[in-house]
C-alpha cells in the first residue's frame, strides 16, 4: 500500500462556519473522540493515534493535511499535541498542510503554526475570490470573523508559507473569464491553485440543493481548461490521475473528484479519525483500514 497524504481529523464539536456546500453535513459524523484527557484509557488511545501516525509513514507517506469536518484551528490544543507528537516520530512528517477558511487566523496565530506545528503550507478554501464579504455569506462565516482575504493572504505570504488558493467552484465564477482568476490569484500571492468542483452526493441533502442551484457552467470549466493547456505548461501526472500544470509561475491542478472516489491501486489519502483509527473514505465507516 502506498498513501499519498494523510488527512488528520481535527476534533471539534461544531464548525464555526455553515459553508452552503459543505460536504460533512451529507454524512453522519459519529467518530468518538478518543483523543480527550479526560477519558480513562487515554494513554492507550494516544499509543494508537502514534501507531497511525507511524503506519501511514511506513507506507511512504510523507504528507499529512490538517483538516476534518470543522475548522481545524478551532482546536489549538490538539494542534499543539499534534506538533509535539510528530516531532517525537522517529520519521516525522516533513510536509505539513493545513485546509482552511481562514477564519480565526491572525499573525500570532499563523506564528504558532509555522513554527509549533510544523505547517509549511496553507490551503485557503475560498468561495468567492473577489469579494471577501460575498465568500463569508456562502462560507456561513460569523459577520464578526470575516476572512478579510487580502489580508489573510499577504500575512500568510509574511510568514513564508506556500499559499495553495483552493477554489470551490460556483455559478460566481461563470461570468468571469479564466484570465481574470488567474491575474486575481497572482495578485493574491498564490504558490498554487486548486480548482475544485463542488461534490453532490446524490441524496438530495440541503448542500446538494445548494450546489444543483449554484452550479458552475461547463462553459467555464471548458475555457479554464483551454486556458491552462494554451498559457501552462505540463509538469507531470500526479500519483492520483490529475494532470498538474505551471501557469504564470504558480503550479495548478482541476479536481473534479474531491472526495476520492474513484478507486486507483494507490491510495489518494488515507484519513486519520479523533477514534485513532484510519480510514479510506470521509463517507463510509466500511473503508477502515486499521
Amino acid at each position: 500500500m502506498k498513501i499519498q497524504s494523510l488527512s488528520v481529523s481535527v476534533p471539534n464539536k461544531k464548525c464555526i462556519n455553515n459553508c452552503a456546500f459543505c460536504v460533512s453535513k451529507m454524512h453522519s459524523e459519529d467518530y468518538k473522540n478518543q483523543m480527550d484527557g479526560n477519558l480513562p484509557f487515554y494513554d492507550l488511545y494516544y499509543e494508537d493515534y502514534v501507531k497511525r501516525l507511524e503506519f501511514a509513514r511506513d507506507n511512504g507517506c510523507n504528507t499529512v493535511v490538517l483538516t476534518g469536518n470543522t475548522e481545524p484551528q478551532q482546536n489549538r490544543e490538539f494542534l499543539k499535541l499534534f506538533g509535539i507528537i510528530n516531532k517525537s516520530l522517529e520519521k516525522p512528517f516533513r510536509k505539513i498542510d493545513i485546509q482552511t477558511t481562514g477564519v480565526l487566523l491572525d499573525e500570532n496565530y499563523l506564528r504558532f503554526l509555522r513554527n509549533h506545528v510544523g505547517v509549511s503550507t496553507v490551503a485557503l478554501s475560498v468561495s468567492d475570490l473577489f469579494d471577501s464579504k460575498n465568500n463569508g455569506e456562502i462560507n456561513g462565516t460569523p459577520k464578526s470573523l470575516l476572512v478579510d482575504i487580502p489580508k489573510l493572504c499577504s500575512l500568510i505570504k509574511k510568514y513564508d508559507f506556500t499559499l495553495r488558493l483552493s477554489l470551490n467552484l460556483n455559478a460566481l465564477y461563470n461570468g468571469r473569464s479564466a484570465a481574470c482568476v488567474f491575474k486575481k490569484a497572482k495578485e493574491l500571492g498564490a504558490n498554487q491553485i486548486t480548482f475544485r468542483e463542488l461534490y453532490i452526493s446524490g441524496t438530495d441533502t440541503p448542500q446538494d440543493e445548494w450546489i444543483k442551484k449554484n452550479l458552475i457552467s461547463r462553459e467555464f470549466l471548458t475555457e479554464l481548461n483551454s486556458y491552462i493547456l494554451e498559457k501552462g505548461k505540463f509538469l507531470r501526472v500526479l500519483e492520483y490521475g490529475h494532470k498538474l500544470y505551471s501557469v504564470d509561475e504558480m503550479s495548478v491542478v482541476v479536481d473534479d473528484d474531491c472526495m476520492s472516489k474513484r478507486g486507483k491501486e494507490e491510495l489518494r489519502y488515507l484519513i486519520l479519525r479523533p477514534d485513532c483509527k484510519l480510514y479510506s473514505s470521509w463517507d463510509d465507516k466500511g473503508s477502515l483500514v486499521f
